[in-house]
């Protein structure tokens, strides 16, 4: 028969191995949403209807991932009642698989948006917009969520603060193709709607910057117990210094 000692050791491995899978199946989740945002990108730009029908279809996936996630982490809240490091990690996981469904919708958006885009596009309209741009700023926001997972993986506040920082630059290519396609509405009154395809798809895409940059403020709660959701990145590396 297991005495009080064997049977706390039992327990506490347990639950270790609970908050390890927990960590797994958010980063498994977080594959997904990257796989779903590389394809997403990929139906804009190449006008390609089939990929973006495999990203609609596999939103599902994600949503499903959620709820699987959430549910443990709710029965473990219930039965463990952890503390300290270990309550941070389950909230810190609670907050990044709704980050990550946002991004999941986001990606189904742009999809959305690429259907549309192949069953009006124009050849007058491809030879003023600058794909380049968007398809840069899509691949800069999937590096940043790549290195928001990567910093949650490794519970590294350093990584988290530097992707976090990336977010400006989103904002800022944003802002530059926003300025371009608002121009060619001007000019071109009849392509409002086949435009506003597009400026949906890269406001969908500074969102997406936006989730990862809330993902990496959860590192940072993660490991240093500070909620740094209403600070600057300069105080937060200085607090950062602090504690080590």
């Amino acid at each position: 028969m297991m005495d009080t000692e064997q049977l706390g050791q039992h327990i506490s491995q347990q639950f270790n191995a609970d908050l390890e899978n927990i960590r797994e199946d958010v980063l498994t989740m977080g594959g997904l949403v990257e796989e779903q945002i590389t394809l997403a990108l990929d139906a804009l730009i190449d006008f390609d209807q089939d990929k973006a029908d495999i990203v609609i279809s596999n939103d599902e996936k994600v949503n499903k991932h959620e709820l699987k996630i959430d549910d443990v982490c709710t029965k473990i809240l219930a039965k463990r009642q952890p503390a300290a490091g270990d309550l941070r990690l389950i909230v810190t996981v609670i907050k990044t698989i709704t980050d990550l469904e946002r991004i999941g919708d986001e990606a189904e958006k742009i999809a959305r948006m690429a259907k549309d885009i192949c069953a009006n596009r124009s050849a007058e309209f491809d030879g003023k917009l600058h794909y380049g741009a968007l398809k840069h700023l899509g691949d800069h926001v999937r590096n940043m969520l790549h290195g928001a997972l990567d910093a949650f993986a490794r519970m590294d506040v350093d990584a988290a603060v530097e992707v976090a920082k990336l977010d400006d630059q989103a904002d800022d290519e944003y802002n530059a193709i926003s300025r371009q396609l608002i121009t060619y509405m001007m000019e071109e009154p009849r392509r409002i709607s086949e435009v506003l395809d597009y400026m949906w798809s890269a406001r969908a895409l500074e969102r997406i910057g936006d989730h990862a940059n809330n993902i990496c403020e959860y590192v940072v709660y993660l490991v240093q117990g500070h909620d740094v959701r209403h600070m600057s990145w300069d105080e937060m590396q200085r607090l950062a210094k602090e504690s080590r």
